[in-house]
């Protein structure tokens, strides 16, 4: 080993230089197959990883679809159960004869009556709209023809019972009188 104005200089034999560089030549093409290897293993790794990932969210939003039709489900479950209660009301209002409109045992009945009907709405039920409008079977339920002078044919003439829909679900038909 030879010192020169601050510098190493390391003297290797003429022979030993040769057979590093034979050796490092030879590892190189091993060297390049485990970096491939490596390479592709990492690229199998991620597409996993990302394939994970979006079966991940698939599932998180088929939980949160599931879980918003089992709410509906629900809800028109409870609403329907409701419904023959809220016709037993208009029915007994109906009947009530004018000059007892103001007793306030029917004015009672009336804001209970009208309190279903807020909370009803507020579940964002609506009333199917049936008279004067054309027969729509998805939406009611034809018991009977009545000839009309006044309505065309197809178009809903009497409203036997109200249909209540919750958004684009039907709850339950109109009965309706159709003219033919």
């Amino acid at each position: 080993m030879t010192i020169t104005n601050d510098e190493q200089i390391w003297d290797e034999p003429a022979g030993a230089a040769d057979a590093a560089a034979l050796e490092e030549s030879a590892a190189e093409p091993v060297l390049v197959e485990q970096l491939a290897a490596a390479q592709a293993e990492a690229a199998r790794n991620l597409d996993g990883w990302q394939r994970t990932q979006a079966e991940f969210a698939n599932a998180r939003k088929r939980f949160e679809r599931q879980r918003a039709e089992a709410s509906v489900d629900a809800t028109v479950e409870i609403v329907a159960k409701l419904l023959p209660l809220l016709d037993d009301f208009e029915r007994a209002l109906e009947s009530v004869p004018g000059e007892d409109k103001e007793d306030p045992w029917i004015v009672g009945v009336t804001l209970v009556y009208r309190k279903m009907l807020s909370v009803l709405e507020g579940m964002n039920v609506q009333v199917i709209p049936a008279i004067g409008k054309p027969f729509d079977p998805n939406f009611h339920e034809a018991l009977s023809q009545e000839p009309s002078d006044e309505h065309d044919s197809g178009i809903i003439v009497n409203e036997m019972r109200r249909g209540y829909q919750l958004g684009d679900r039907v709850i339950r038909p109109s009965l309706v009188t159709v003219a033919p």
